[in-house]
């Protein structure tokens, strides 16, 4: 009865929904399934702007916030729980809109996005909280990330500025 009762036993990582909206399968790596999806985030899209030019790779992150909507939405449901933790695409589309605005594609700045985006979508400042307690579909799952992933910009480049 137990088993029934866990979320992670109501989906398949073989499905394809499933097997996007966990971050090809990071967000099931413990503890802090968010971190592991926010590094895969970074790798995956530290690779595609290796070979993507910008352009690209903002339409490509649209593309995935949209669809990530539906992922997330439909996940949330098979899994009967309202964004559970191992639900990370929405962590991948943050990270991907951070690592469009660095400044220069070093380690440095890898590292420095994914610890920053990290801190804001824990602390989740104002209105990110708020969007993040009040909105239920894959929208409200993907937004808190989006803007998470702003409030990174936008110290990104203050830091660039006096780096």
């Amino acid at each position: 009865m137990q088993a029934q009762n866990d979320p992670l036993k109501r989906i398949k990582l073989y499905h394809p929904v499933h097997f996007f909206a966990l971050g090809f399968g990071s967000g099931l790596m413990r503890p802090a399934p968010g971190t592991w999806g926010t590094l895969a985030g970074t790798i995956v899209g530290g690779l595609l702007l290796q070979y993507l030019t910008l352009n690209t790779f903002l339409i490509l992150t649209a593309l995935c916030f949209v669809v990530g909507c539906y992922l997330c939405r439909k996940t949330s449901q098979d899994m009967g729980m309202h964004d559970h933790g191992a639900i990370v695409w929405d962590e991948f589309v943050g990270i991907f809109i951070v690592l469009s605005a660095l400044p220069q594609l070093t380690l440095f700045w890898y590292v420095a996005a994914f610890l920053i985006f990290r801190f804001f979508d824990i602390v989740k400042p104002y209105p990110i909280r708020y969007f993040d307690q009040k909105l239920e579909s894959g929208f409200g799952i993907m937004i808190d990330d989006v803007l998470a992933a702003l409030y990174s910009v936008v110290l990104i480049k203050i830091i660039a500025f006096f780096v």
